[in-house]
């Protein structure tokens, strides 16, 4: 692999030498010379530099496209020689959050599974509290959750962006409005996760700026999973926060539909957990592999 295309890659990523530096563990005069050494190689310029802030030119975000297929290329020639090499067995205990599980992970199961067909896979359902406590207990030895508590004992890592949006059904006479306000979320009836649901730790903290607290809210009904609060909001006029992730059918048959809040976006990242300090070889053959799939550096 060509060092300087890691190094590009990186300050593209980053849009910043002194960061790209930092997690390349050189120094910030070798990372600008391997860019200038690409940008003397292509005889174009790859980014544009105004005062201490950076820019990819149109050349740098085709070099950037190309790069990253190149990375994925590699990845999977190191995914697949692994394998090869090492005839793996064995049982990985993998445990997620309700929307990842139902939602997000069954595809890389079944893509893991292809390609590993002699390690088992048992997976545990429960809300990002749960799956927390089981990989402390190691009853798991992996973890996908909707936030992070910054337990001191866990290491979280960014796997995949997810953005809560506001939903109600179709026919309530809220889908008609262009947008609503912060006002009119204390006039909704709401149907909210449980206690200790990652979900709901997100939507406290983003409603923070706007001086409201979910107790504040009318709270029809507590459930506790996705799926229950889908049904729930089809027969109701009852408005929720779900992840985009888990409403495409719904939002594609025309049965469910997002309502636009002024001056509020949710955003929030699925995190893979594991334990402080451990390694565990087929853990991290299954990172490595849903890595490949989404195309992150993990």
């Amino acid at each position: 692999m060509d060092f300087r295309l890691k190094v590009f890659y990186t300050v593209a990523n980053r849009l910043s030498f002194t960061k790209a530096a930092a997690e390349l563990f050189i120094s910030q005069p070798a990372i600008s010379k391997h860019i200038q050494e690409l940008e003397e190689h292509y005889k174009i310029k790859l980014f544009d530099r105004s005062g201490s802030k950076i820019s990819l030119t149109t050349a740098g975000e085709v070099l950037l496209q190309h790069t990253k297929s190149i990375f994925e290329v590699y990845r999977e020639i190191d995914f697949d020689m692994s394998t090869l090499i090492n005839q793996r067995s064995g049982l990985l205990r993998i445990g997620a959050s309700t929307t990842i599980s139902q939602y997000i992970i069954p595809p890389l199961l079944a893509r893991f599974h292809q390609k590993l067909q002699d390690i088992k896979v048992s997976l545990l359902n429960g809300n990002t509290e749960q799956i927390e406590n089981a990989l402390l207990k190691q009853e798991i030895e992996i973890g996908i959750v909707e936030g992070q508590s910054k337990n001191k004992s866990i290491k979280y890592a960014a796997f995949l962006k997810d953005e809560l949006v506001l939903v109600c059904n179709s026919s309530n006479p809220l889908s008609k409005r262009n947008e609503v306000t912060q006002k009119d979320l204390k006039r909704m009836r709401f149907l909210m996760r449980e206690r200790g649901s990652g979900t709901l730790e997100v939507i406290e903290h983003a409603l923070k700026p706007f001086e409201i607290k979910i107790s504040e809210l009318q709270i029809e009904m507590q459930l506790g999973s996705t799926e229950s609060i889908k049904s729930y909001l089809i027969n109701s006029d009852c408005v929720a926060f779900i992840s985009i992730h888990a409403i495409k059918k719904e939002l594609q048959s025309n049965e469910l539909a997002i309502l636009n809040i002024k001056e509020l976006i949710i955003e929030r990242f699925f995190y893979i957990i594991t334990l402080q300090g451990k390694t565990d070889s087929l853990s991290d053959l299954f990172i490595q592999n849903i890595s490949n799939h989404y195309n992150l550096k993990l």
